[in-house]
């Protein structure tokens, strides 16, 4: 099979495409053809030696997320068979081998089944962004603990750049639990693609006062905040509601006006879903499911995140737009459908 290897991180060039043996699925284990690879932010930052530590040195195949067929199931997996569609999740984390590759070895956890009708790149834009987003809407100390139609009824999410890939995410699961959503951007553009997403409300940063804006639109505040900048918190904090959430995924040195934060009771709290709790990320991975399995989680321009193509030659490339900040997901044609 062929395979997208670093042999030392580096730049995007470092990316070579070699021949390797296929693997065999263990006890407890599923092969995956996979069809389509997602670039992520954390996966260039692995890539380049900047990424999260995970104790796997190179070479190293990358990229977290992707989507495609099982190919083989080992001894004991139950749940699937081959020739079922699937996502997978963390594919590359504390591994040496990722997505960006024809076949990937799993944990039978970490390969969910997905109906017929959902395409590949809704597959493959889940992972990271999507379980992100989750963790996200679910931390407040209220829950709800896993989403569902409803969970969210009767609050308010304001969604801090509501076009990029946790946020579009963000966004279409906050609808999906039955929130009022309001999303940040910083172009018309942007708000465009936030709008499709879902969003009720949208405002661009660089045109609108966004505390006002948002006073206007929520008069008691965002009950849960997503946020995508450390600079924005002493803005959140003004809009943020009493009682209210605010989840930073995103890395970044924090200054927080505290006793404003202790006049509201607010809370705050920083994601990483690697290193989520088993029952947390359960949690995320089940509603992701059921919201991309019932047609409430959609990609493409018309959802708000376009889909850019490479080849699976072009796999630097790839890695390369994710760097420039591509807006839309980045995903390898790996193998066809």
């Amino acid at each position: 099979m062929r395979a997208a290897v670093f042999e030392e991180p580096g730049p995007a060039s470092v990316l070579k495409i070699v021949e390797r043996e296929l693997p065999p699925a263990g006890p407890g284990e599923v092969r995956v053809r996979v069809v389509l690879s997602a670039v992520n932010p954390t996966d260039t930052g692995t890539r380049a030696g900047k990424g999260v530590p995970d104790g796997v040195s190179p070479p190293r195949v990358p990229n977290q997320d992707g989507a495609g067929v099982v190919d083989a199931v080992g001894d004991g997996v139950t749940g699937l068979e081959p020739g079922d569609r699937v996502w997978v999740w963390d594919a590359g984390y504390g591994r040496a081998n990722g997505t960006a590759q024809e076949f990937v070895v799993l944990p039978r956890r970490q390969v969910v089944r997905m109906n017929d009708d959902v395409p590949f790149e809704a597959g493959a834009a889940l992972g990271i962004p999507a379980l992100t987003a989750h963790r996200c809407l679910t931390l407040a100390s209220d829950g709800p603990e896993r989403l569902a139609p409803g969970a969210l009824a009767g609050r308010t999410v304001l969604v801090s750049g509501g076009a990029g890939a946790v946020g579009n995410a963000a966004i279409q699961l906050a609808k999906w639990a039955g929130a009022t959503v309001l999303t940040t951007v910083s172009s018309k553009e942007k708000a465009d693609l936030a709008t499709a997403a879902g969003a009720d409300a949208v405002v661009n940063y660089r045109e609108e006062d966004v505390v006002a804006r948002v006073g206007e639109l929520a008069a008691d505040g965002a009950n849960i905040i997503v946020e995508v900048n450390t600079d924005n918190l002493a803005q959140d904090l003004d809009v943020v509601a009493p009682g209210g959430n605010i989840a930073i995924y995103v890395g970044g040195k924090v200054t927080i006006p505290s006793f404003k934060a202790m006049l509201k009771n607010v809370s705050l709290d920083f994601v990483l879903t690697y290193t989520t709790t088993d029952e947390e990320k359960d949690n995320a991975v089940a509603a992701v499911a059921e919201a991309v399995n019932s047609g409430a989680f959609k990609v493409g321009e018309e959802a708000g995140l376009p889909i850019l193509r490479y080849p699976f030659e072009q796999a630097g490339a790839a890695h390369e737009a994710v760097e420039r900040h591509a807006v839309g997901k980045v995903v390898i044609e790996v193998t066809r459908p």
